[in-house]
């Protein structure tokens, strides 16, 4: 595999971030797919053991992690983020927030970070992507949305109580 420079790495790093910042915005999460990942590229998210979706290729991922999870309730959210650290075989690790709508009384955001662990092929399209963020804290967040008026219907029905489902009965599984 050929090494990327590090100036390369972050060259792609910026880019996803940027395609972020539009997605967040214009809650197009599809238009930069094609361009940033790689066809045969695999991202899986780990949902605390409850639940893990794995996609396999672009068309996958368009359909579950930036289709179907995101056109779902998450108008308003923002996901910034927090840093980029460049490592070595052409992988990078990103910082980023889980952050809702509005803010709380002390001004401070409604927000939980969440990390992701990306590979690089040779030509600096993400081949590899597994992210992590406490589903505990998420939930909590979106009770706290809740009570202030600002959490989606279609989130609670469609992710949010299926999660908590999920995350008790793992609990209750080793009682």
């Amino acid at each position: 595999m050929t090494v990327l420079s590090e100036e390369v790495l972050r060259c792609t790093a910026d880019k996803l971030i940027a395609a972020h910042q539009e997605a967040s915005r214009s809650n197009d999460w599809l238009f930069f797919v094609d361009e940033l990942y790689a066809q045969d590229c695999v991202y899986t998210c780990e949902y605390a053991g409850v639940m893990n979706v794995t996609a396999n290729g672009i068309d996958e991922i368009k359909a579950t992690h930036y289709g179907r999870d995101m056109q779902v309730g998450w108008e308003g959210w923002t996901f910034p983020y927090e840093g980029v650290y460049v490592g070595s075989d052409n992988r990078l690790v990103t910082h980023w927030l889980n952050r809702g709508p509005g803010r709380r009384s002390d001004g401070s955001h409604y927000q939980t970070p969440g990390i992701s662990f990306i590979t690089l092929n040779q030509e600096a399209r993400i081949c590899r992507q597994f992210d992590m963020f406490d589903l505990a804290h998420q939930m909590k967040l979106c009770d706290e949305l809740e009570d202030a008026g600002l959490l989606s219907p279609s989130l609670k029905e469609q992710w949010v109580i299926p999660m908590k489902e999920r995350l008790e009965r793992q609990l209750a599984k080793n009682r």
